[in-house]
């Protein structure tokens, strides 16, 4: 009777996840830990865990805290604000689920940033990089300008995988190559050149990006680890974009060497 009683306890027992955080009050402050205990429920994802924690911030010596500060915004994979280290890994807290993660599941900021607080950091120096490499198709005026030049199906089904790219920072995160040694603008921005280099109408400023690839903190400063085609929560193949911007601007440089002829080509 008494071990019957014992499973029906441990069957109504309430489950509950353990977060470790790291947290940060303030830019120069110093970093500390915080842990927290919330309700699991089936389907879980760190960021409804969050959005609990924050609903009752106690944590698990029964004090009250401050509620944690993160990013989000589509919940779907989209928009890469809510980039986040869970579990060591550089990621997407929206489709980080619980059951997959060993517990207790610990939470920090990506450091390759500025932290501005607790898991938010500040990633300006990617859309700093994005006006470097002249990342966009410039337009001539706001006229209506028609329907644009088409391109084989071929390679705009391999530029759409490109165009996935959502600035969310995991890449530069995962690249040893990124850090306050160096100024690598990091994998995304490559990719993005070749992006916009292969673009009928981008291809105009073609020399222009990689002229900046061929900058400090271009591609000379990858080391080729490849942790950032691994760490890419949308799959884009990076080394094989920086693979064919190397060739790019090898050919490029040596064109530059030998004469402006090829301006004309």
């Amino acid at each position: 009777m008494a071990e019957q009683t014992a499973v029906q306890e441990k069957n109504t027992a309430k489950k509950t996840v353990r977060f470790d955080i790291q947290r940060q009050d303030r830019p120069d402050s110093k970093p500390y830990w915080e842990s927290f205990e919330v309700e699991y429920r089936p389907n879980m994802n760190v960021i409804s865990a969050l959005m609990e924690i924050r609903r009752n911030p106690v944590n698990t010596d029964g004090k009250k805290t401050t509620p944690i500060n993160w990013e989000m915004n589509c919940l779907e994979e989209v928009c890469g604000a809510c980039s986040m280290v869970i579990n060591g890994r550089p990621r997407q807290a929206c489709t980080a689920l619980i059951d997959n993660l060993s517990q207790p599941v610990k939470l920090e900021p990506m450091r390759t940033f500025p932290v501005v607080r607790d898991l938010i950091v500040d990633r300006e120096v990617m859309f700093d990089s994005l006006k470097r490499v002249k990342a966009w198709i410039p337009i001539d005026g706001t006229y209506d300008l028609g329907e644009g030049p088409r391109m084989p199906e071929r390679k705009r089904q391999w530029a759409y995988e490109l165009s996935k790219c959502m600035t969310c920072g995991v890449c530069l995160e995962a690249c040893p190559n990124v850090n306050d040694k160096t100024n690598f603008i990091g994998p995304a921005l490559i990719s993005q050149v070749r992006l916009f280099n292969t673009h009928p109408t981008g291809a105009m400023n073609k020399d222009e990006r990689l002229d900046a690839l061929l900058q400090d903190g271009g591609l000379q400063e990858c080391g080729n680890s490849q942790n950032c085609v691994v760490a890419c929560p949308k799959g884009i193949p990076l080394t094989t974009s920086i693979a064919a911007m190397n060739r790019s601007a090898t050919i490029h440089s040596f064109k530059n060497f030998f004469g402006s002829d090829h301006l004309v080509d």
